[in-house]
């Protein structure tokens, strides 16, 4: 999780580019005023200042020229106010310069705060000395006018410093270094082979693929896959005892999900990082649902960010790919592991397993492949070039496996290394009697939760359903063709040239080889490579690319 675009990959942008998106000159949508004291909202400043003066008593206004404040105090006063009021605190009766000192007031509490951006709307305050102007006549307005404008140039000026200070405050309170903030800045120590450094070695891919987890509809499609999520809903749920008073650290946060189940278990403090602007979204999530006090966001890659601490108990992540490792998210996990979990720490889930089945298919092959050589009386063969060489993500219905599945790898995530997950394995199966044709190969994976690193998992080959119910507390899900669909689907290898109708005569015995091989060119794709010999008969061979 990644939370995961199923078709395409991403980039980051940079932090400074969000805060430039917050300028109301740039909105394209009025923005609403929230009220200092309530829930109630309104078009302008000037009337929910109006509303708080004469609903609640509160003169806003009034406490800013009391204490002589600028644009930088009257941040702070927002501010204080805002975290009172969402704490459930009372205002003290009299405001004073001491209450709203700290620096930590101009941290926004609430996100884009139309009410800060607004300020400038607000009168100018009143002292002595303007007062004493304005009753000298013309001399007095002229000088006043004067003031104003030279305050209106100050406040521009002003504002624009305030979102560089909030920045700034922001990166201090999350531990990140300014050279981490800087769009494709990576630190010099970053070692071969992890993200930093494939990143600098494919930066036109890797940050296509950040790019596209900062667009809410890829979140959608998984958070609405309640396979995939109910999954980690019910293990943290259920396993309250494990997060209770612990460090948990979300690898890929994306909206904050796991990032709030694990913190309404229970969890002391649970550290959210991704390097997708998604991260501004699940901030605001966070806030919005009342967990901000537990749960911190940073923004980066895993092996860059700095953390606020230096041990967690817990990892949790939804990194799992197409055919399982596509994406390459993995190996960051394992980073974070082997860096910041506790020599007894739990990683959720903690197992995953990838079989292969052989595939019977011949409407499909019609439907799909066939059909080009007829499209309205015309051969369009043109169109199959390249047609088997991409794997193709689909919900194949059951029936389309045809013979026994096979167990290709299963890891332990506790103790598997990265150089593991780069693998040739040997299969073999029993086509069943009545398959008609080998069309292909499938490929999908199970994931399960267990509740200690000590625990042994036995794959299922058919399913994790008969795992579960061996403990009424176990949780595990496949993405196989044997239940319900997941938004992973199933990775179909077609064969080219190789599918042929059987006999009674052919042998169903087929045994090969299936290796899972990184792209050079792309550290995130990912080629399968199929060895296949059917008794009797020569050996085949083909590759299918993930891209």
């Amino acid at each position: 999780m990644s939370e995961r675009d199923f078709n395409s990959s991403s980039s980051e942008s940079s932090d400074e580019e969000g805060w430039v998106d917050a300028n109301p000159q740039d909105d394209e949508e009025p923005q609403t005023v929230i009220s200092l004291l309530d829930d109630q909202v309104f078009p302008d400043v000037p009337s929910m200042i109006a509303y708080c003066k004469e609903k609640h008593s509160f003169d806003f206004i009034a406490i800013r020229d009391r204490l002589g404040l600028d644009f930088y105090g009257s941040v702070k006063l927002v501010n204080f106010i805002r975290k009172r009021v969402h704490e459930g605190a009372s205002l003290p009766g009299d405001i004073t310069a001491a209450d709203i000192a700290s620096d930590e007031f101009l941290k926004p509490v609430l996100a884009d705060d139309a009410l800060i951006v607004g300020l400038d709307s607000l009168p100018e305050p009143q002292t002595l000395e303007t007062e004493a102007g304005a009753g000298a006549g013309s001399a007095g307005l002229e000088k006043k006018n004067e003031e104003l404008k030279s305050e209106l140039e100050s406040l521009t000026r002003q504002f624009e410093n305030y979102r560089l200070a909030v920045q700034k405050t922001l990166d201090q309170r999350w531990g990140v270094d300014e050279e981490q903030t800087q769009k494709g800045t990576k630190p010099a120590t970053a070692a071969p082979g992890t993200a930093a450094d494939k990143k600098e070695e494919t930066s036109g891919g890797t940050d296509y693929y950040f790019e596209s987890y900062s667009h809410s509809d890829i979140h959608e499609t998984m958070l609405k896959d309640t396979i995939r999520t109910d999954a980690y809903r019910d293990f943290i749920y259920t396993n309250k005892h494990l997060f209770a008073g612990k460090t948990v650290l979300d690898i890929g946060c994306g909206t904050g999900i796991l990032s709030m189940f694990c913190a309404k278990a229970g969890a002391k403090q649970v550290i959210a990082v991704d390097n997708s602007e998604i991260i501004n979204k699940a901030r605001e999530n966070i806030f919005h649902n009342g967990l901000a006090d537990k749960i911190t966001c940073c923004k980066g890659l895993i092996e860059e960010v700095k953390l606020p601490v230096d041990q967690v108990d817990i990892i949790v992540s939804e990194w799992m790919g197409y055919a399982l490792l596509y994406e390459a998210m993995l190996p960051s996990v394992l980073y974070a592991r082997d860096k910041y979990l506790a020599p007894d720490g739990l990683l959720v889930p903690s197992h995953s397993s990838i079989f292969l089945g052989p595939v019977s298919d011949s409407e499909y092959i019609t439907d799909s492949i066939a059909f080009w050589r007829d499209v309205y009386g015309f051969d369009m063969k043109a169109m199959q070039a390249g047609i088997y060489d991409d794997a193709r993500m689909l919900v194949m219905p059951e029936k389309t496996v045809a013979g026994t599945p096979c167990l290709i790898k299963h890891f332990d995530l506790h103790t598997v290394k990265v150089e593991d997950l780069v693998f040739s394995v040997d299969w073999k199966t029993v086509l069943a009697n009545d398959a008609e044709s080998l069309d292909g190969f499938l490929v999908w994976f199970d994931i399960y939760f267990a509740e200690s690193r000590t625990s042994q998992i036995e794959p299922v080959t058919a399913s994790s359903k008969e795992w579960m119910d061996l403990g009424k507390d176990r949780v595990a899900f496949t993405t196989g063709p044997f239940a319900k669909a997941t938004h992973w689907m199933q990775c179909l290898l077609l064969t080219k040239g190789h599918s042929k109708q059987l006999t009674e005569a052919d042998s169903r015995n087929v045994a090969g080889e299936l290796s899972f091989i990184t792209a050079e060119d792309n550290p995130r794709a990912l080629s399968l490579r199929v060895k296949w010999t059917q008794e009797g008969q020569e050996q085949q061979q083909q590759t299918w690319n993930l891209r």
